[in-house]
């Protein structure tokens, strides 16, 4: 049985992604959803640099500007809502486009990712936070090695954030993270996903991202992080894409 056909563009920041799902969109009566985990949400705009009305030229656009900042948002849920967007746009008849550089939203989608809703423990949260605050990030790596040496090949010594995660999931399932991907990826893929990854030279890509940079605060990027800093107490996940 043929599956319903899903495109997804990929890259890095500033390569380009967003204007190529439009015109793509334009020339297979397509409609483009999100997979930046920081475009979710409302009142970042200048620096997710969210895409414009302008920039849209006309193509529907999903899973964008709908998360307040001050909410807890999920790779689960974004799985969920994304796969309700693309039925949404195949009851159309028109072909979905996905579009983003968060690579952990696209693979959840392309690799059947079922992803349990687990409650945050705070307190651990908080816990191993202090660990790495008081003793080192290297010493909750080297815990989290011990726990998942598969999982840990592709981890920074200096991610904070997947480090503690591959911690919590042991803690709260007692399973590996490499355990619980392998397990959640049991389930046929209701669509073929076509990939498209965009690549170039990294001298013109940081130049890219440099003149991207430039343009933001042109626009108004300090501003906007103040006045989000005014608005909202607390950035459950939100403030992760300026390392706030």
């Amino acid at each position: 049985m043929n599956k319903p056909k899903v495109i997804v563009i990929a890259g890095p920041t500033a390569s380009g992604k967003s204007k190529m799902a439009v015109e793509l969109a334009k020339k297979i009566d397509g409609e483009i959803i999100s997979a930046d985990s920081m475009q979710i949400y409302r009142d970042m705009n200048i620096g997710t640099a969210k895409v414009t009305t302008e920039e849209m030229q006309g193509i529907k656009h999903y899973m964008l500007d709908f998360v307040m900042p001050d909410e807890r948002y999920s790779v689960s849920q974004y799985k969920k809502q994304a796969e309700k967007c693309i039925e949404e746009i195949l009851q159309k008849g028109k072909t979905p486009i996905i579009c983003g550089g968060t690579g952990l939203y696209i693979n959840s989608l392309i690799y059947g990712i079922e992803f349990a809703e687990e409650e945050i423990d705070e307190e651990y949260r908080n816990e191993l936070n202090e660990i790495a605050e008081k003793e080192g990030l290297e010493n909750l790596y080297n815990k989290a090695l011990e726990i998942d040496p598969e999982a840990m090949k592709k981890i920074s010594k200096n991610d904070k954030k997947r480090i503690i995660r591959v911690l919590e999931i042991y803690k709260k399932t007692g399973k590996t993270k490499t355990q619980q991907d392998i397990e959640s990826r049991m389930k046929e893929l209701k669509y073929e996903y076509k990939v498209f990854a965009i690549n170039m030279e990294r001298s013109i890509l940081y130049d890219r991202i440099n003149k991207r940079v430039d343009i933001m605060i042109k626009q108004g990027l300090i501003e906007e992080v103040q006045n989000i800093l005014e608005r909202y107490n607390k950035f459950p996940t939100a403030m992760q894409g300026l390392r706030i």
